[in-house]
């Protein structure tokens, strides 16, 4: 274990104490300061962030169409450690959070009721809300993240940095990271990260201080806030000290299945069909007013109204890009840029966007067609918006328990999961940093967050996110730079450094009984199974070694006989091998007639919350691919997993292929 960094924890720390004192000794100067700073930040750089957060989207998307996609964040015969599917459900559990569940109802149903432009209350007013709920929570919110996750993953898996955010500012930096301008850097992540989740909770807390009231156990008021605060922020740190990760991942994983429940329940028992056409309707409108919408300042319109709605987001995405990035990059190694982006531009974004429709078209059906009572109940009280619009469904006291439970747990996993992402930046990258920084930095983001309430309410949270977060932006738009050299560096490395060539005349790493008996046997260690019982589940390292066997003794051998036959009858043929992957290509008159190739992996089990995501106490599941000319994936059935029949494959495929 490494000893923290004082200069960086100490100096970062001792600010955000300062900034505490200040703020608790004079709250009413400290407030009218913050409505200053705010005015000054978003007048005077307000068109900055709208043009840097358009060019990270810009940047990832070339990103993913570029030959740089091919990369892999880690080296070339790293695997992936999750299969797409628990990949993607963690992608979305990183996004979905407090932020969703308070602004679900509350976005839409302010815009449709008080419009930036046009009459309150029309068909245009509700078109344009669900636009910017889109723009706000949309492509833009998940480049931000994109560009810090795909950062941290490069340079810690492939170029082996530390996993901080210096690390990503080395081809700029050189060894200088390791001095003051990486500790600067470090300094003012963790003053984004820690002021973000701050911002967060104070949502969060405001918003279960309204659950608690509609069910009648809580009267609303700022010092019940701040008790609120206190025990939940005591609870979280709790789970920090006594390293119960396991138990909070598992909280984690019912609070995303109980989202999807309410997500359906919201769906079934609303305007359904409204709701899928207003889906189809937004999704064009977005994508339409897309180029436009990215790039607005409203210079004629003052800054009012973008202070408090885009530039407050672009602020509160930058200022958690460290918390998500980091997240996303550790559930990512092994995956490929174009995968990366992919999977975390779209994936999340497409649930996000049906997340809005179905919350807030559903309150503005209400308002429209249902007697109204929703815009009323919004702007009396913004935390109210979710359980005024359950208790217009079946079922509101189960469903509102539910939501508030969710908002409690998000609180908690956000304050645990954000201190051990502070507490990683402030150790140097260490993973596993000392227990009791992570404690101070979750008491910490607690008590900003009530600072944040006293000071201001939503206002001061406001200003946090937007204010902290314009020094790392200046960061994030470097990061761009230093990965754009690094990617261009890879050009002069010989590609062939991390992978062996095995031509058709070298001599089978298996001998040719594999058909008949060694291979079954590496089958059933790569499964799982021996003699018809289960077997203990391997850890990572096992399962690995699994793998590798398997391409070894299998696959290798499979292809040579295939390439032995080919060259036999004219055909020039080429096999690239590595640990967890192995591949033919059949050339014809100097060019690509066919390429087939097997890749076998090995992954880790689904898991959500932060601190438990590389426990090896579960089991490692492995599995074998098909990978055919054009990026044809199909997966490889057990009957088909070994020498005899991998050679019948490949004839069949190569069959249909060329049209035999």
């Amino acid at each position: 274990m490494q000893q923290i960094n004082k200069t960086v924890s100490f100096t970062a720390g001792g600010l955000i104490l300062l900034f505490v004192a200040l703020a608790a000794l004079f709250t009413e100067p400290f407030g009218s300061r913050v409505s200053e700073m705010q005015a000054f930040v978003v007048g005077n750089f307000g068109w900055f962030y709208v043009l840097v957060v358009a060019g990270f989207l810009l940047f990832v998307l070339w990103l993913f169409f570029s030959p740089y996609g091919a990369i892999k964040l880690g080296h070339d015969d790293d695997e992936p450690e999750f299969s797409y599917p628990s990949w993607f459900a963690m992608l979305f559990s990183a996004g979905m959070g407090i932020g969703l569940l308070f602004y679900g109802v509350a976005e839409p149903m302010l815009h449709f009721s008080n419009p930036r432009v046009g009459e309150a209350g029309t068909p245009d007013a509700a078109r344009e809300a669900m636009n910017l709920a889109f723009l706000h929570w949309g492509l833009h919110a998940w480049a931000i993240y994109i560009v810090v996750g795909l950062s941290l993953g490069y340079f810690a898996y492939r170029q082996d940095l530390p996993l901080t955010i210096r690390s990503a500012l080395y081809p700029l930096l050189g060894d200088r990271i390791r001095g003051w301008p990486g500790h600067v850097v470090d300094i003012i992540a963790i003053f984004g990260t820690l002021f973000g989740i701050a911002t967060s909770l104070g949502l969060g807390v405001m918003q279960i201080n309204a659950g608690f009231a509609y069910l009648g156990l809580l009267d609303v008021g700022l010092s019940q806030q701040i008790v609120l605060i206190a025990v939940i922020t005591v609870v979280a740190t709790a789970s920090a000290a006594s390293g119960v990760g396991r138990g909070i991942r598992r909280l984690s994983e019912l609070n995303m299945l109980a989202g999807v429940l309410l997500l359906a329940f919201v769906f079934l028992l609303g305007p359904t069909v409204f709701l899928l056409s207003t889906l189809v309707e937004s999704i064009g409108r977005y994508l339409w007013t897309l180029p436009y919408t990215s790039f607005r300042t409203l210079p004629y319109a003052g800054a009012e109204w973008q202070a408090s709605w885009t530039m407050f987001y672009w602020g509160w995405w930058i200022s958690w890009a460290p918390f998500v990035g980091m997240f996303i990059a550790r559930v990512s190694r092994g995956r490929t840029i174009r995968e990366f982006i992919g999977g975390v531009l779209f994936a999340p974004v497409a649930l996000t966007m049906l997340w809005f429709i179905v919350f807030g078209e559903t309150a503005i059906h209400m308002e429209m067609f249902e007697g109204g009572g929703m815009a009323a109940a919004v702007a009396d009280s913004v935390p109210t918006a979710l359980f005024v619009m359950l208790d217009r469904l079946p079922l509101s006291t189960i469903t509102s328990a539910i939501a508030t439970l969710m908002v409690v747990t998000f609180f908690v996993t956000s304050a645990d999961s954000g201190a051990m992402v502070i507490d990683i930046i402030g150790s140097g990258g260490d993973q596993d940093p000392p227990i009791a920084t992570r404690i101070f930095w979750a008491l910490l983001s607690g008590v900003v967050a009530a600072v944040l309430l006293l000071v201001g309410g939503l206002q001061a949270l406001q200003t946090a996110a937007v204010t902290t977060a314009l020094p790392f932006a200046l960061v994030m738009v470097l990061m761009c730079v230093g990965l754009v050299l690094s990617l261009r560096s890879e050009r002069k490395v010989d590609p062939g450094r991390r992978t062996a060539r095995v031509t058709a005349g070298t001599p089978a790493p298996a001998a040719e009984t594999a058909d008949d008996g060694d291979w079954r046997q590496g089958l059933a260690a790569m499964l799982g199974r021996r003699s018809g019982q289960a077997a203990v589940p391997p850890g990572a390292g096992a399962a690995r070694r699994n793998v590798a066997r398997f391409i070894a003794d299998d696959v290798v051998p499979a292809l040579r006989d295939v390439a032995e036959e080919l060259e036999r009858n004219g055909r020039v043929v080429e096999i690239d091998a590595s640990s967890f992957s192995a591949g033919i290509a059949v050339l014809r008159n100097g060019q690509e007639e066919f390429s087939y190739a097997i890749r076998a992996r090995a992954y880790h089990p689904m898991s959500f919350a932060f601190s438990g995501i590389e426990k090896d106490d579960e089991p490692w599941q492995t599995r074998a691919e098909v990978i055919l000319r054009g990026g044809l994936h199909k997966q490889l059935p057990q009957e088909r997993m070994n020498r005899r029949a991998i050679r019948h494959d490949f004839v069949r495929e190569y069959g249909k292929w060329v049209g035999w």
